[in-house]
């Protein structure tokens, strides 16, 4: 039987090698094979999935598959190392954002190299992390490691970390529990320990149509909108102004911001109908919920004068996605692990949102560990850099030799 190791056993050390041999030749084959792939988030994934699927097939490696609603995305979850006790996960996202009236120099499904880089869209965030783990399936496989290596894809993480969390109720139905995960996220193969949360509400407000002569005789939706919306910008001053500071981040207070807006059908008619979206991105101590309801609550107290003209009339409110804020720490097992294999002396905070959080949530230690600088993800001509995917490979290599259990 297999002897179970304890979290506290991922900060065994790794032998790390001196220097990063070139990404290999059928690492960077996968890479591309992964960015020709469109699976931009509108897009189906199964391309992908069936892909990796049927590559770990070939290697007696069964793979769990969970869809989403319709079929037409799915998530993958595939152990290396069956039977032993507990797992290491490496978690990536499948889907990518579209490149729509972006500049591009080269094709975006090119996964072309030149210059030391390799370009796509996808090549950053994520599929250099995705392709070179699924390099290291048959090492990770052979290991002989007292610990499993679990794969980890998901769907629709860029329009709000949608298809994980179906990935891990189903990991959590399976008995499934891992000592603990690495979100390839882009940080340069620094292991990063916080990221702020991500919450997007949309409010529709129901308003009263008249003439712009009567307007007494109406409710002005696109008016009431911006109250709350003005609500919107004192939070956020008051954030800015009084939030305790949290050193590291870009921005070291939550922020609150306004992305969308639509209402009016005419100049002389008074709009029944408005709809905004905003979002609040929440430090890992502060509560983004109790914003919500703070915001919440300020509409509650502007509907009676709205119904009292209009008893239809008033805000209704949509959450658009819930992506927790993550918090470790450079003393957790994991980090100290990640630094090691990555060779890195420090740890970093990220400014974007990542699925580490919902693993975090699950009762799973995480960290955020990946090739690729998020400067260049999401961008025209996006790549990731061959060095970073050295590293990576590097990372991957340590991991397979990672033995001790203390």
């Amino acid at each position: 039987m297999a002897q179970t190791p304890s979290r506290d056993d991922l900060s065994s050390p790794a032998q790390f090698p001196d220097q990063f041999p070139a990404p290999s030749a059928h690492a960077l084959q996968l890479i591309q094979t992964l960015v020709r792939m469109n699976t931009v988030s509108h897009n189906a994934n199964l391309e992908l999935i069936h892909f990796v699927r049927d590559e770990l097939k070939r290697l007696g490696v069964a793979s769990r598959l969970t869809y989403n609603a319709d079929k037409t995305k799915a998530n993958l979850f595939a152990t290396l190392g069956e039977g032993k006790a507990a797992g290491i996960i490496l978690s990536g996202h499948t889907d990518t954002v579209p490149w729509d009236g972006q500049d591009w120099t080269l094709d975006p499904l090119s996964a072309t190299i030149k210059d030391g880089r390799l370009y796509g869209r996808g090549s950053c965030d994520m599929k250099g992390f995705i392709g070179m783990a699924l390099a290291h399936a048959g090492n990770f496989l052979n290991s002989t490691a007292p610990f499993a290596v679990h794969l980890a894809l998901s769907y629709d993480e860029e329009v709000g970390c949608m298809g994980v969390k179906g990935l891990i109720a189903d990991m959590k139905d399976a008995g499934i529990v891992p000592l603990a995960c690495i979100v390839g996220e882009p940080t340069s193969m620094l292991p990063a320990t916080a990221h702020k949360g991500v919450y997007r509400y949309k409010c529709c407000v129901r308003g009263k149509e008249a003439h712009s002569s009567l307007t007494p005789k109406s409710v002005n939706a696109i008016e009431m909108a911006a109250r709350v919306i003005g609500k919107l910008r004192d939070m956020a001053e008051g954030f800015e102004a009084n939030e305790p500071r949290y050193e590291g981040f870009d921005v070291p207070f939550s922020t609150a911001s306004v992305g969308q807006f639509h209402g009016g059908i005419a100049d002389n008619v008074v709009p029944r109908d408005a709809e905004f979206r905003y979002e609040f991105r929440n430090l890992p101590n502060a509560d983004a919920n109790l914003m919500q309801k703070e915001v919440l609550a300020f509409a509650q107290r502007a509907q009676p004068a709205m119904k009292k003209i209009a008893p239809d009339a008033g805000f209704s409110f949509e959450t658009l996605c819930e992506v927790p804020a993550f918090l470790g720490s450079a003393d957790d097992p994991v980090t100290r692990l990640a630094q090691r294999l990555a060779g890195a002396e420090r740890t970093t905070l990220v400014a974007f949102g990542t699925e580490a959080g919902l693993f975090q949530q699950a009762g799973i230690p995480s960290v955020v560990c990946g090739p690729g600088s998020i400067e260049q993800a999401h961008q025209p001509d996006e790549f990731v850099s061959l060095e970073q995917l050295a590293r990576c490979q590097a990372f991957m290599h340590g991991l397979v030799a990672t033995r001790k259990i203390a």
